[in-house]
């Protein structure tokens, strides 16, 4: 029995894989920056035990996460699970990397992540062999749910955004400044909040405020990520996330302005990659 899971910062799935079958298991999203093993080590024992599952019959875990990149963060995510897989190996990669098997399998191409965050990379097939650095959502995060929700919060304040959207946000919003500075300055994981904006996004995607400043996201993510990569002009493009899913129509509109290859969108990688796992490589 093996365990295959992919964690953003806001949720994570899991699967476990039998023989003939699958089982789904939802938990929160961990990020080793914010989260302690111990807190990993206790959501992810709960949930699986609320399965009733025989956690020493899991013989293998593979593990994308995000903010995995270094040794350190790896071990934070590795300590956690071991504790609660007792007698499986322990594989712990970046999801920059599920990302590119999920989209690319075996084959070469450029794979991006557009979700809470965003990030991107050039795969060969086996390998990631380059990524432009991701500078997080404090300066970076270009195209993801945080960084169109900074926008949402910076039209606002600085009195950019049409009225008609300013009543709309308002009733989502009802304590208006100190709310939101509460949020973003004062409590945690303050990219999810950022991010949990673009359902207010979506629900207006059709005004011609909110199509500018989600063309202007995307735009400055795809100029100043995926255009950097060499060979941008003949490799497909692939995303994964719910923003890169939700907005793809966007998105296929600015890589065919720019002559790029428009690949595959998936909205959740994990059963993907459970595809992945189950083969030889």
């Amino acid at each position: 029995m093996i365990v295959v899971a992919d964690s953003g910062s806001t949720k994570a799935d899991w699967v476990v894989v039998y023989p003939d079958d699958t089982l789904m298991i939802h938990t929160m999203g961990f990020n080793p920056i914010y989260h302690s093993s111990d807190l990993i080590r206790e959501k992810v024992h709960t949930a699986f035990q609320e399965e009733e599952l025989p956690l020493d019959e899991v013989t293998h875990v593979f593990y994308y996460g995000t903010a995995i990149w270094d040794k350190k963060k790896k071990q934070v995510i590795e300590k956690a699970l071991q504790q609660v897989f007792v007698e499986a190996e322990i594989e712990v990669e970046h999801d920059l990397l599920g990302a590119a098997r999920a989209t690319c399998g075996d084959k070469p191409g450029i794979s991006c992540i557009m979700g809470t965050g965003s990030n991107t990379c050039q795969y060969d097939g086996k390998a990631i062999t380059d990524n432009v650095t991701n500078l997080g959502y404090f300066i970076g995060d270009e195209g993801s749910g945080a960084h169109l929700g900074k926008a949402i919060v910076k039209a606002y304040f600085y009195r950019e955004l049409p009225h008609d959207l300013i009543d709309a946000l308002e009733k989502l919003v009802p304590g208006g400044k100190e709310e939101f500075l509460t949020h973003i300055y004062n409590k945690p994981s303050p990219n999810v909040y950022l991010a949990s904006l673009t359902r207010f996004i979506g629900a207006h995607r059709d005004h011609f405020f909110i199509q500018r400043l989600i063309a202007e996201s995307f735009s400055e993510f795809i100029d100043r990520h995926v255009r950097k990569y060499n060979n941008h002009l003949s490799l497909s493009i692939h995303f994964i996330g719910s923003v890169a899913y939700h907005f793809q129509d966007f998105l296929r509109t600015l890589l065919e302005e720019r002559g790029m290859q428009v690949g595959i969108f998936i909205k959740k990688p994990v059963d993907t990659l459970v595809d992945y796992h189950r083969q030889p490589h």
